[in-house]
Protein backbone atom coordinates (compact mmCIF):
# COMPACT_ATOMS: atom_id res chain seq x y z
CA UNK A 1 0.00 0.00 0.00
CA UNK A 2 1.37 3.00 -1.43
CA UNK A 3 0.18 6.67 -1.48
CA UNK A 4 0.17 8.35 -5.08
CA UNK A 5 4.09 9.85 -5.89
CA UNK A 6 2.56 12.38 -7.86
CA UNK A 7 1.33 15.90 -6.18
CA UNK A 8 -2.24 17.32 -7.67
CA UNK A 9 -2.59 20.91 -8.01
CA UNK A 10 -4.16 22.59 -4.66
CA UNK A 11 -7.35 23.92 -6.80
CA UNK A 12 -7.81 20.25 -8.00
CA UNK A 13 -10.75 18.58 -5.79
CA UNK A 14 -8.18 15.22 -5.15
CA UNK A 15 -5.61 17.36 -4.22
CA UNK A 16 -4.21 17.13 -0.90
CA UNK A 17 -5.39 20.80 0.18
CA UNK A 18 -8.75 19.91 -1.25
CA UNK A 19 -8.58 16.73 1.42
CA UNK A 20 -7.06 18.51 4.03
CA UNK A 21 -9.72 21.40 4.20
CA UNK A 22 -12.11 18.85 4.23
CA UNK A 23 -11.18 16.92 7.00
CA UNK A 24 -11.06 20.58 8.88
CA UNK A 25 -14.79 21.08 7.59
CA UNK A 26 -15.59 18.22 9.81
CA UNK A 27 -15.37 20.54 12.87
CA UNK A 28 -18.54 19.80 14.44
CA UNK A 29 -18.33 16.32 14.56
CA UNK A 30 -17.44 15.16 18.04
CA UNK A 31 -17.84 12.37 20.78
CA UNK A 32 -21.73 13.37 21.18
CA UNK A 33 -22.39 13.51 17.22
CA UNK A 34 -21.22 9.58 17.38
CA UNK A 35 -23.67 6.90 16.57
CA UNK A 36 -24.88 4.73 18.76
CA UNK A 37 -25.56 1.73 16.74
CA UNK A 38 -23.41 -1.11 18.46
CA UNK A 39 -20.73 -2.71 17.95
CA UNK A 40 -19.69 -4.72 15.01
CA UNK A 41 -19.19 -7.82 14.56
CA UNK A 42 -15.87 -8.71 12.46
CA UNK A 43 -14.78 -12.26 11.21
CA UNK A 44 -11.60 -12.96 13.44
CA UNK A 45 -9.51 -13.47 9.98
CA UNK A 46 -11.03 -9.74 8.09
CA UNK A 47 -9.62 -7.64 11.02
CA UNK A 48 -6.41 -7.32 8.74
CA UNK A 49 -8.39 -6.54 5.53
CA UNK A 50 -10.31 -4.17 7.49
CA UNK A 51 -7.33 -2.14 9.37
CA UNK A 52 -5.64 -2.37 5.75
CA UNK A 53 -8.57 -0.34 4.15
CA UNK A 54 -8.45 1.97 6.74
CA UNK A 55 -4.83 2.55 5.96
CA UNK A 56 -5.52 3.08 2.38
CA UNK A 57 -8.40 5.50 3.43
CA UNK A 58 -5.61 7.37 5.62
CA UNK A 59 -3.04 7.30 3.30
CA UNK A 60 -4.80 10.05 1.01
CA UNK A 61 -4.85 12.62 3.28
CA UNK A 62 -1.58 11.54 5.26
CA UNK A 63 0.51 14.35 3.81
CA UNK A 64 -1.69 16.71 3.63
CA UNK A 65 -3.01 16.45 7.27
CA UNK A 66 0.26 16.46 8.63
CA UNK A 67 0.73 19.89 7.59
CA UNK A 68 -2.63 20.68 9.15
CA UNK A 69 -1.57 19.56 12.22
CA UNK A 70 -4.76 19.48 14.68
CA UNK A 71 -7.55 16.45 15.00
CA UNK A 72 -8.33 14.38 12.11
CA UNK A 73 -11.99 14.09 13.44
CA UNK A 74 -12.79 12.68 9.86
CA UNK A 75 -10.34 9.73 10.22
CA UNK A 76 -11.23 9.01 14.13
CA UNK A 77 -14.85 8.63 12.72
CA UNK A 78 -13.94 6.49 10.33
CA UNK A 79 -11.92 4.21 12.81
CA UNK A 80 -15.60 4.30 15.08
CA UNK A 81 -17.54 3.46 12.19
CA UNK A 82 -15.18 0.16 11.29
CA UNK A 83 -15.80 -1.24 14.33
CA UNK A 84 -11.59 -1.67 15.52
CA UNK A 85 -12.07 0.40 18.71
CA UNK A 86 -13.62 -2.85 20.45
CA UNK A 87 -10.85 -4.94 19.07
CA UNK A 88 -9.22 -6.08 22.04
CA UNK A 89 -12.51 -6.20 23.74
CA UNK A 90 -13.70 -9.26 24.79
CA UNK A 91 -16.66 -10.67 22.95
CA UNK A 92 -18.84 -11.51 26.07
CA UNK A 93 -18.61 -7.61 26.24
CA UNK A 94 -19.45 -6.70 23.29
CA UNK A 95 -16.05 -6.46 21.72
CA UNK A 96 -14.42 -8.21 18.76
CA UNK A 97 -12.12 -10.83 20.79
CA UNK A 98 -8.68 -10.08 19.36
CA UNK A 99 -5.81 -11.30 21.46
CA UNK A 100 -2.82 -9.08 21.53
CA UNK A 101 -1.02 -10.18 18.87
CA UNK A 102 -3.99 -9.47 16.03
CA UNK A 103 -4.86 -6.14 18.06
CA UNK A 104 -0.71 -4.62 17.86
CA UNK A 105 -0.75 -5.99 14.26
CA UNK A 106 -3.89 -3.78 13.07
CA UNK A 107 -2.08 -1.00 15.17
CA UNK A 108 0.99 -1.25 12.83
CA UNK A 109 -1.17 -1.72 9.72
CA UNK A 110 -2.39 1.60 10.37
CA UNK A 111 1.31 3.02 11.08
CA UNK A 112 1.73 2.43 7.60
CA UNK A 113 -0.12 5.27 6.50
CA UNK A 114 -0.81 7.56 9.21
CA UNK A 115 1.59 6.50 12.54
CA UNK A 116 -0.51 9.70 14.81
CA UNK A 117 -3.78 7.89 14.18
CA UNK A 118 -1.63 4.34 14.98
CA UNK A 119 -0.70 5.90 18.49
CA UNK A 120 -4.09 7.45 19.33
CA UNK A 121 -5.78 4.41 18.18
CA UNK A 122 -2.73 1.95 20.44
CA UNK A 123 -3.80 3.85 23.44
CA UNK A 124 -6.87 3.17 22.90
CA UNK A 125 -6.29 -0.67 23.66
CA UNK A 126 -3.81 0.53 26.40
CA UNK A 127 -6.55 2.49 28.49
CA UNK A 128 -9.12 -0.60 28.04
CA UNK A 129 -6.35 -2.75 29.32
CA UNK A 130 -5.48 -0.27 32.00
CA UNK A 131 -8.81 -0.32 33.77
CA UNK A 132 -8.71 -4.15 33.55
CA UNK A 133 -5.27 -4.22 35.14
CA UNK A 134 -6.08 -1.40 37.43
CA UNK A 135 -9.49 -1.67 38.61
CA UNK A 136 -12.17 -4.62 39.95
CA UNK A 137 -14.46 -6.33 37.58
CA UNK A 138 -17.30 -4.29 38.60
CA UNK A 139 -15.48 -1.31 37.32
CA UNK A 140 -14.38 -2.34 33.95
CA UNK A 141 -16.73 -4.99 32.82
CA UNK A 142 -19.23 -1.66 32.14
CA UNK A 143 -16.99 0.21 30.78
CA UNK A 144 -15.70 -2.06 28.51
CA UNK A 145 -19.82 -2.94 27.45
CA UNK A 146 -20.79 0.27 26.83
CA UNK A 147 -17.31 1.19 25.06
CA UNK A 148 -18.38 -1.66 22.60
CA UNK A 149 -22.13 -0.28 22.65
CA UNK A 150 -21.22 3.15 22.11
CA UNK A 151 -18.16 2.89 20.35
CA UNK A 152 -16.57 5.09 22.95
CA UNK A 153 -13.37 6.87 22.14
CA UNK A 154 -10.64 6.48 24.93
CA UNK A 155 -8.30 9.38 25.45
CA UNK A 156 -4.87 9.98 27.44
CA UNK A 157 -4.61 12.67 30.48
CA UNK A 158 -2.05 9.92 32.65
CA UNK A 159 1.64 11.35 33.05
CA UNK A 160 3.10 9.50 35.90
CA UNK A 161 6.20 12.00 35.75
CA UNK A 162 4.39 15.38 35.67
CA UNK A 163 3.26 15.64 39.17
CA UNK A 164 1.26 19.34 38.84
CA UNK A 165 -2.09 17.74 39.53
CA UNK A 166 -2.89 17.23 42.84
CA UNK A 167 -5.88 14.94 44.48
CA UNK A 168 -8.19 16.45 47.52
CA UNK A 169 -10.15 14.27 49.20
CA UNK A 170 -13.85 15.12 50.20
CA UNK A 171 -16.30 13.28 52.14
CA UNK A 172 -16.64 10.20 49.45
CA UNK A 173 -14.94 11.53 46.68
CA UNK A 174 -12.09 13.47 45.20
CA UNK A 175 -11.03 16.21 42.89
CA UNK A 176 -8.14 16.41 40.95
CA UNK A 177 -6.40 20.14 40.06
CA UNK A 178 -3.56 20.75 37.91
CA UNK A 179 -2.49 21.36 34.38
CA UNK A 180 -1.11 17.92 32.47
CA UNK A 181 1.08 17.83 29.79
CA UNK A 182 1.09 14.81 26.40
CA UNK A 183 -2.41 14.04 26.93
CA UNK A 184 -2.76 12.38 23.40
CA UNK A 185 -5.86 11.43 21.92
CA UNK A 186 -7.86 13.66 24.53
CA UNK A 187 -9.75 15.75 22.04
CA UNK A 188 -12.50 13.86 20.30
CA UNK A 189 -12.62 11.66 22.87
CA UNK A 190 -15.32 10.47 25.27
CA UNK A 191 -13.80 9.11 28.56
CA UNK A 192 -10.20 9.85 30.09
CA UNK A 193 -7.70 7.86 31.49
CA UNK A 194 -6.43 10.50 34.44
CA UNK A 195 -4.18 10.49 36.96
CA UNK A 196 -2.90 13.07 39.77
CA UNK A 197 -0.85 13.19 43.23
CA UNK A 198 -2.25 12.71 46.46
CA UNK A 199 -1.59 15.76 48.05
CA UNK A 200 -1.21 14.12 51.48
CA UNK A 201 -0.05 11.26 50.79
CA UNK A 202 2.25 11.66 47.90
CA UNK A 203 0.83 8.61 46.14
CA UNK A 204 0.00 8.23 42.38
CA UNK A 205 -3.63 8.12 41.89
CA UNK A 206 -5.47 6.82 38.57
CA UNK A 207 -9.25 7.73 37.84
CA UNK A 208 -11.47 6.60 35.08
CA UNK A 209 -13.69 10.22 34.21
CA UNK A 210 -16.08 11.33 31.43
CA UNK A 211 -14.09 13.90 28.74
CA UNK A 212 -17.04 16.31 29.23
CA UNK A 213 -16.83 16.17 32.80
CA UNK A 214 -16.97 19.67 34.34
CA UNK A 215 -13.83 21.55 35.57
CA UNK A 216 -11.98 19.81 32.46
CA UNK A 217 -10.01 21.91 29.72
CA UNK A 218 -8.74 20.59 26.86
CA UNK A 219 -6.20 22.77 25.48
CA UNK A 220 -5.56 23.00 21.89
CA UNK A 221 -1.58 23.44 21.92
CA UNK A 222 -0.24 20.66 20.36
CA UNK A 223 2.40 21.83 17.51
CA UNK A 224 5.51 19.83 17.50
CA UNK A 225 7.57 18.38 14.70
CA UNK A 226 5.75 14.82 14.73
CA UNK A 227 3.08 12.87 15.96
CA UNK A 228 0.82 16.48 14.92
CA UNK A 229 -2.15 14.91 14.58
CA UNK A 230 -2.16 13.40 18.20
CA UNK A 231 -3.41 16.12 20.27
CA UNK A 232 -0.83 15.47 22.70
CA UNK A 233 -1.14 19.05 23.73
CA UNK A 234 -1.96 20.22 27.72
CA UNK A 235 -5.15 20.19 29.63
CA UNK A 236 -6.43 22.07 32.73
CA UNK A 237 -8.07 19.68 35.60
CA UNK A 238 -9.84 22.67 37.69
CA UNK A 239 -11.54 21.03 40.32
CA UNK A 240 -12.36 17.73 38.64
CA UNK A 241 -14.80 15.67 40.82
CA UNK A 242 -13.62 11.85 40.73
CA UNK A 243 -16.08 9.24 42.44
CA UNK A 244 -14.36 6.81 44.76
CA UNK A 245 -16.14 4.19 42.28
CA UNK A 246 -13.59 6.10 39.32
CA UNK A 247 -10.75 5.62 41.13
CA UNK A 248 -8.49 2.49 40.34
CA UNK A 249 -7.50 1.05 43.91
CA UNK A 250 -8.12 -2.88 43.46
CA UNK A 251 -5.32 -3.79 42.70
CA UNK A 252 -4.32 -0.65 41.95
CA UNK A 253 -1.23 0.81 39.48
CA UNK A 254 1.86 -1.83 39.44
CA UNK A 255 0.98 -3.24 42.70
CA UNK A 256 1.04 -7.08 41.33
CA UNK A 257 3.03 -8.83 38.52
CA UNK A 258 0.17 -8.64 36.23
CA UNK A 259 -0.67 -5.41 36.74
CA UNK A 260 2.85 -4.14 35.94
CA UNK A 261 2.05 -6.14 32.13
CA UNK A 262 0.63 -2.35 31.57
CA UNK A 263 3.79 -0.54 31.00
CA UNK A 264 5.17 -3.41 28.70
CA UNK A 265 2.08 -3.42 26.68
CA UNK A 266 2.60 0.92 26.00
CA UNK A 267 6.17 0.15 25.23
CA UNK A 268 4.99 -2.63 22.52
CA UNK A 269 2.35 -0.18 20.90
CA UNK A 270 5.13 1.86 20.63
CA UNK A 271 7.64 -1.05 18.99
CA UNK A 272 4.53 -1.74 16.14
CA UNK A 273 4.12 2.39 15.86
CA UNK A 274 7.54 2.60 14.85
CA UNK A 275 7.25 -0.92 12.94
CA UNK A 276 5.11 0.58 10.72
CA UNK A 277 6.30 3.78 10.22
CA UNK A 278 9.49 2.30 8.56
CA UNK A 279 7.25 0.18 6.62
CA UNK A 280 5.34 2.85 5.32
CA UNK A 281 8.51 4.89 4.52
CA UNK A 282 10.01 1.79 3.01
CA UNK A 283 6.86 1.33 0.72
CA UNK A 284 7.06 4.66 -0.27
CA UNK A 285 10.69 4.94 -1.54
CA UNK A 286 10.41 1.74 -3.12
CA UNK A 287 7.17 3.30 -5.38
CA UNK A 288 9.01 6.41 -5.88
CA UNK A 289 12.11 4.36 -6.79
CA UNK A 290 10.93 2.45 -9.18
CA UNK A 291 8.50 5.04 -10.46
CA UNK A 292 9.82 8.35 -10.55
CA UNK A 293 13.85 8.49 -9.48
CA UNK A 294 16.52 8.67 -12.00
CA UNK A 295 19.84 7.04 -12.26
CA UNK A 296 23.04 9.19 -11.10
CA UNK A 297 25.15 10.29 -14.64
CA UNK A 298 27.91 7.98 -13.70
CA UNK A 299 25.40 4.46 -12.55
CA UNK A 300 25.93 2.17 -15.54
CA UNK A 301 22.42 1.24 -14.69
CA UNK A 302 19.48 2.57 -17.14
CA UNK A 303 17.07 2.61 -14.20
CA UNK A 304 17.33 3.66 -10.62
CA UNK A 305 15.64 0.53 -9.54
CA UNK A 306 18.83 -1.51 -11.28
CA UNK A 307 21.45 0.81 -9.77
CA UNK A 308 24.01 -1.07 -7.82
CA UNK A 309 24.17 1.34 -4.74
CA UNK A 310 20.66 1.62 -4.22
CA UNK A 311 19.82 -1.74 -4.40
CA UNK A 312 22.63 -2.58 -1.88
CA UNK A 313 20.58 -0.09 0.39
CA UNK A 314 17.04 -1.41 -0.15
CA UNK A 315 18.84 -4.63 0.69
CA UNK A 316 20.03 -2.97 4.04
CA UNK A 317 15.98 -1.95 4.93
CA UNK A 318 14.11 -4.76 3.76
CA UNK A 319 16.97 -6.75 6.32
CA UNK A 320 16.51 -4.79 9.26
CA UNK A 321 12.80 -4.35 8.72
CA UNK A 322 12.48 -8.56 8.51
CA UNK A 323 14.74 -8.74 11.55
CA UNK A 324 12.45 -5.98 13.77
CA UNK A 325 9.56 -7.48 12.39
CA UNK A 326 10.22 -10.92 13.62
CA UNK A 327 11.54 -9.52 17.37
CA UNK A 328 8.01 -7.48 17.16
CA UNK A 329 6.11 -10.90 16.89
CA UNK A 330 7.72 -12.58 19.35
CA UNK A 331 7.55 -9.91 21.93
CA UNK A 332 3.75 -9.60 21.63
CA UNK A 333 3.10 -13.60 21.14
CA UNK A 334 4.98 -13.34 24.84
CA UNK A 335 2.96 -10.62 25.71
CA UNK A 336 -0.32 -12.71 25.17
CA UNK A 337 0.82 -15.42 26.39
CA UNK A 338 1.57 -13.31 30.06
CA UNK A 339 -1.62 -11.95 29.41
CA UNK A 340 -3.47 -15.58 29.39
CA UNK A 341 -2.13 -16.09 32.75
CA UNK A 342 -3.96 -13.54 34.46
CA UNK A 343 -3.21 -13.30 37.73
CA UNK A 344 -0.91 -16.44 38.02
CA UNK A 345 1.63 -14.48 35.92
CA UNK A 346 4.93 -14.59 37.84
CA UNK A 347 7.64 -11.53 38.57
CA UNK A 348 10.29 -14.08 36.35
CA UNK A 349 7.59 -14.45 33.54
CA UNK A 350 7.03 -11.25 33.35
CA UNK A 351 10.09 -10.27 33.30
CA UNK A 352 10.94 -12.61 29.99
CA UNK A 353 8.47 -10.28 28.20
CA UNK A 354 10.38 -7.21 29.47
CA UNK A 355 13.63 -8.40 27.89
CA UNK A 356 11.53 -9.17 24.62
CA UNK A 357 10.09 -6.04 24.44
CA UNK A 358 13.22 -4.16 25.04
CA UNK A 359 14.96 -5.74 22.11
CA UNK A 360 12.28 -5.38 19.82
CA UNK A 361 11.84 -1.88 20.76
CA UNK A 362 16.44 -1.01 20.24
CA UNK A 363 15.67 -2.67 16.95
CA UNK A 364 12.62 -0.65 15.94
CA UNK A 365 13.64 2.67 16.85
CA UNK A 366 17.10 2.22 15.59
CA UNK A 367 16.20 0.69 12.28
CA UNK A 368 13.71 2.83 11.58
CA UNK A 369 15.75 6.04 12.14
CA UNK A 370 17.87 4.91 9.90
CA UNK A 371 15.58 3.99 6.93
CA UNK A 372 13.52 6.98 7.49
CA UNK A 373 16.90 9.36 7.10
CA UNK A 374 18.40 7.05 4.48
CA UNK A 375 15.98 6.98 2.43
CA UNK A 376 16.61 9.89 0.28
CA UNK A 377 19.91 8.39 -0.79
CA UNK A 378 18.04 6.16 -2.68
CA UNK A 379 15.36 8.29 -4.31
CA UNK A 380 17.85 11.38 -4.70
CA UNK A 381 17.15 14.80 -4.61
CA UNK A 382 13.75 15.35 -5.89
CA UNK A 383 12.10 12.99 -3.33
CA UNK A 384 13.28 16.08 -0.84
CA UNK A 385 10.59 18.19 -2.70
CA UNK A 386 7.81 19.36 0.35
CA UNK A 387 4.70 18.05 -1.54
CA UNK A 388 5.65 14.40 -1.13
CA UNK A 389 6.29 15.13 2.67
CA UNK A 390 8.74 11.90 3.01
CA UNK A 391 10.26 13.90 5.76
CA UNK A 392 7.00 13.27 7.88
CA UNK A 393 8.10 9.18 8.53
CA UNK A 394 11.48 10.41 10.08
CA UNK A 395 9.89 13.43 11.74
CA UNK A 396 7.20 11.09 13.30
CA UNK A 397 9.45 8.23 14.41
CA UNK A 398 12.41 11.12 15.66
CA UNK A 399 9.18 12.58 17.67
CA UNK A 400 8.07 9.21 19.70
CA UNK A 401 10.96 7.78 20.16
CA UNK A 402 12.03 10.52 22.53
CA UNK A 403 8.89 9.31 24.71
CA UNK A 404 11.32 7.57 27.16
CA UNK A 405 15.25 7.44 26.33
CA UNK A 406 16.65 4.20 24.35
CA UNK A 407 19.95 4.32 26.08
CA UNK A 408 17.94 3.19 29.75
CA UNK A 409 16.33 0.29 27.79
CA UNK A 410 19.84 -0.13 26.26
CA UNK A 411 21.00 -0.23 30.08
CA UNK A 412 18.55 -2.87 31.40
CA UNK A 413 19.13 -5.13 28.85
CA UNK A 414 22.52 -5.27 29.42
CA UNK A 415 22.02 -5.71 33.30
CA UNK A 416 20.18 -9.02 32.07
CA UNK A 417 22.58 -10.18 29.55
CA UNK A 418 24.98 -9.39 31.81
CA UNK A 419 24.16 -10.35 35.35
CA UNK A 420 20.32 -11.99 34.88
CA UNK A 421 18.71 -9.24 36.35
CA UNK A 422 15.40 -8.71 34.77
CA UNK A 423 13.93 -5.01 34.18
CA UNK A 424 12.31 -3.43 37.19
CA UNK A 425 9.04 -2.29 36.98
CA UNK A 426 8.15 0.88 36.58
CA UNK A 427 5.79 2.84 33.79
CA UNK A 428 8.38 3.04 31.39
CA UNK A 429 10.04 -0.52 31.95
Amino acid sequence: MTEPVASASPDQPGSSAAQAQQTLSLATLGPKHAADTGPYHIPEGDFAEVARSLSQQFATSAAARDLAGGTPLAERQALRQSGLLALSIPQQYGGLGANWVQTLDVVRQIATADSSLAHVFGFQHLHLATVQLFGSPAQWQPWLEKTARHRWFWGNTLNPLDKRTLATQHDGYWEFSGKKSFTSGALDSHMLVASAIDANSGQLLIGVVPTERSGIRLLHDWNNMGQRQTDSGSALFERVRVELGELLLNPGPLSTPRSTLRPLLAQLIFVHVFLGVAQGAFEQAKAYTVQEAKPWFKSDAEVASKDVHVLAMFGEFWSALEATRLLSLQAAERFEAAWQLGDAVTPAQRGEVAVAVFAAKVAASRSGLDLTSRLFEATGARATHAALRFDRFWRNLRTQTLHDPLHYKLQELGDWALNGDFPQPSFYS
